[in-house]
Protein backbone atom coordinates (compact mmCIF):
# COMPACT_ATOMS: atom_id res chain seq x y z
CA UNK A 1 0.00 0.00 0.00
CA UNK A 2 0.70 3.86 -0.45
CA UNK A 3 0.67 5.41 2.79
CA UNK A 4 -0.45 9.50 2.68
CA UNK A 5 -0.52 11.56 5.68
CA UNK A 6 0.37 15.26 6.63
CA UNK A 7 2.52 16.34 9.93
CA UNK A 8 3.43 19.52 11.46
CA UNK A 9 7.54 20.50 12.22
CA UNK A 10 7.54 17.55 15.14
CA UNK A 11 5.56 14.76 13.21
CA UNK A 12 2.19 15.63 14.91
CA UNK A 13 -0.92 14.52 13.27
CA UNK A 14 -3.51 15.51 15.77
CA UNK A 15 -3.92 17.61 18.83
CA UNK A 16 -7.18 16.69 21.64
CA UNK A 17 -8.31 14.08 18.42
CA UNK A 18 -8.67 15.95 15.96
CA UNK A 19 -6.36 17.01 13.21
CA UNK A 20 -4.05 19.67 13.14
CA UNK A 21 -4.89 21.60 9.68
CA UNK A 22 -6.68 20.83 7.04
CA UNK A 23 -6.14 22.23 2.80
CA UNK A 24 -8.06 22.37 0.34
CA UNK A 25 -5.43 22.13 -2.67
CA UNK A 26 -3.79 19.41 -0.38
CA UNK A 27 -7.03 17.40 -1.07
CA UNK A 28 -7.29 18.30 -4.65
CA UNK A 29 -3.49 17.56 -4.90
CA UNK A 30 -3.69 14.12 -3.00
CA UNK A 31 -6.90 12.97 -5.81
CA UNK A 32 -4.38 13.80 -8.48
CA UNK A 33 -2.04 11.80 -7.64
CA UNK A 34 -4.32 8.59 -6.95
CA UNK A 35 -6.31 9.26 -10.00
CA UNK A 36 -8.63 5.87 -10.81
CA UNK A 37 -6.75 4.05 -7.97
CA UNK A 38 -8.42 2.89 -4.53
CA UNK A 39 -7.79 5.55 -2.15
CA UNK A 40 -8.83 4.22 1.03
CA UNK A 41 -9.53 6.20 4.63
CA UNK A 42 -11.60 5.96 7.86
CA UNK A 43 -15.24 8.17 8.14
CA UNK A 44 -13.59 10.60 10.11
CA UNK A 45 -10.96 11.33 6.76
CA UNK A 46 -13.46 11.28 4.31
CA UNK A 47 -15.17 14.00 5.87
CA UNK A 48 -12.83 16.04 4.34
CA UNK A 49 -13.93 14.88 0.97
CA UNK A 50 -17.27 16.50 0.11
CA UNK A 51 -18.70 15.19 -1.66
CA UNK A 52 -16.80 12.02 -2.32
CA UNK A 53 -14.67 11.12 -5.43
CA UNK A 54 -15.03 7.73 -6.75
CA UNK A 55 -12.19 6.21 -5.78
CA UNK A 56 -12.78 6.28 -2.03
CA UNK A 57 -13.65 3.98 -0.06
CA UNK A 58 -14.55 4.51 3.52
CA UNK A 59 -13.71 1.51 6.28
CA UNK A 60 -12.88 1.49 9.93
CA UNK A 61 -9.89 -0.89 9.17
CA UNK A 62 -8.69 0.15 5.34
CA UNK A 63 -5.51 -0.44 6.75
CA UNK A 64 -6.15 -3.87 6.86
CA UNK A 65 -8.40 -3.53 3.50
CA UNK A 66 -6.04 -1.80 1.71
CA UNK A 67 -3.94 -3.79 -1.08
CA UNK A 68 -0.64 -3.59 -2.85
CA UNK A 69 -1.03 -0.59 -4.98
CA UNK A 70 -3.58 1.03 -3.38
CA UNK A 71 -3.63 4.84 -1.86
CA UNK A 72 -4.46 4.99 2.02
CA UNK A 73 -4.80 8.57 3.55
CA UNK A 74 -4.02 8.23 7.82
CA UNK A 75 -4.81 10.72 10.03
CA UNK A 76 -5.70 9.22 13.48
CA UNK A 77 -3.92 6.20 14.31
CA UNK A 78 -0.98 4.13 14.35
CA UNK A 79 1.12 3.16 10.93
CA UNK A 80 3.66 0.91 11.91
CA UNK A 81 1.91 -2.15 12.65
CA UNK A 82 1.51 -2.57 8.94
CA UNK A 83 5.06 -1.43 8.08
CA UNK A 84 4.95 -4.60 6.58
CA UNK A 85 2.40 -3.81 4.18
CA UNK A 86 3.96 -0.42 3.28
CA UNK A 87 5.21 -0.11 -0.07
CA UNK A 88 5.59 3.85 -0.32
CA UNK A 89 5.04 6.59 2.02
CA UNK A 90 3.77 10.27 0.76
CA UNK A 91 4.17 12.76 3.16
CA UNK A 92 3.59 16.17 3.30
CA UNK A 93 4.74 18.83 5.63
CA UNK A 94 2.73 21.02 6.83
CA UNK A 95 6.08 23.63 7.78
CA UNK A 96 4.32 25.08 10.90
CA UNK A 97 4.60 24.08 14.18
CA UNK A 98 0.75 22.86 16.05
CA UNK A 99 0.00 21.82 19.32
CA UNK A 100 0.31 18.00 19.19
CA UNK A 101 -0.22 14.96 21.02
CA UNK A 102 -0.52 12.13 18.48
CA UNK A 103 2.63 11.77 16.19
CA UNK A 104 3.31 9.41 13.49
CA UNK A 105 5.18 6.53 14.25
CA UNK A 106 7.31 5.60 11.69
CA UNK A 107 10.65 6.46 11.61
CA UNK A 108 12.49 7.23 8.14
CA UNK A 109 15.63 6.97 9.01
CA UNK A 110 14.81 3.56 9.23
CA UNK A 111 14.77 1.90 6.27
CA UNK A 112 13.40 4.42 3.80
CA UNK A 113 14.86 6.23 1.18
CA UNK A 114 13.33 9.80 0.45
CA UNK A 115 13.08 9.96 -3.95
CA UNK A 116 11.43 12.86 -4.30
CA UNK A 117 10.52 16.27 -2.17
CA UNK A 118 8.49 18.79 -3.91
CA UNK A 119 7.26 22.22 -2.79
CA UNK A 120 3.95 23.83 -3.09
CA UNK A 121 1.54 26.25 -2.48
CA UNK A 122 -1.63 25.23 -0.38
CA UNK A 123 -5.01 27.04 0.08
CA UNK A 124 -4.38 28.01 3.84
CA UNK A 125 -0.50 27.33 3.85
CA UNK A 126 2.00 29.28 2.05
CA UNK A 127 4.00 26.53 1.72
CA UNK A 128 3.40 22.41 1.92
CA UNK A 129 6.23 20.19 1.12
CA UNK A 130 5.77 16.64 -0.34
CA UNK A 131 7.96 14.38 0.44
CA UNK A 132 8.08 10.51 -1.19
CA UNK A 133 9.40 7.56 0.47
CA UNK A 134 10.20 3.92 -0.13
CA UNK A 135 12.00 0.97 1.28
Amino acid sequence: MFLITAVDDSGGLLFNQRRQSQDRLLRARILDLTGDAPLWMDAYSAGLFEPPAANIRVAEDFLDQAGAGEYCLLEDREAAPYLDKIEKIILYRWNRAYPGDFFFDIDLNEGWRKISSTDFPGSSHEKITEEVYVK
